[in-house]
């Protein structure tokens, strides 16, 4: 029975695994996943989202991006996270005054 009850559990630790090992390879290249992330949609629009690798409640996750909503330009959109070195304080600021809704 026990041997059951660890096989099952396998595949969830090297699911979770990997995601953490994503999640940690992002943020050393610069990316904020694993909490509050400012994005850009394919119009241009910056916001901010909370990104957990993983778990969506409100996006479909491609991985290294999301189909989500945008709450800029009011539609859905391909979004993928920015470097927080590759944005400027004005547009900083921006994404934090326009954060969607806050379920992952």
């Amino acid at each position: 029975m026990e041997r059951r009850h660890e096989r099952a559990l396998r595949p969830l630790a090297i699911v979770a695994g990997i995601l953490a090992v994503g999640t940690f390879a992002a943020r050393k290249l610069g990316y904020e996943i694993g909490g509050n992330a400012v994005v850009r949609c394919r119009q241009g629009h910056l916001f901010a989202t909370l990104w957990i690798p993983g778990i969506n409640l409100k996006a479909i996750d491609l991985g290294i991006a999301r189909i989500q909503h945008c709450p800029v330009g009011h539609h859905w959109s391909l979004v993928v996270p920015v470097r927080d070195r590759d944005l400027t304080e004005e547009e900083r600021r921006d994404a934090a005054a326009h954060h969607d809704i806050w379920l992952p």
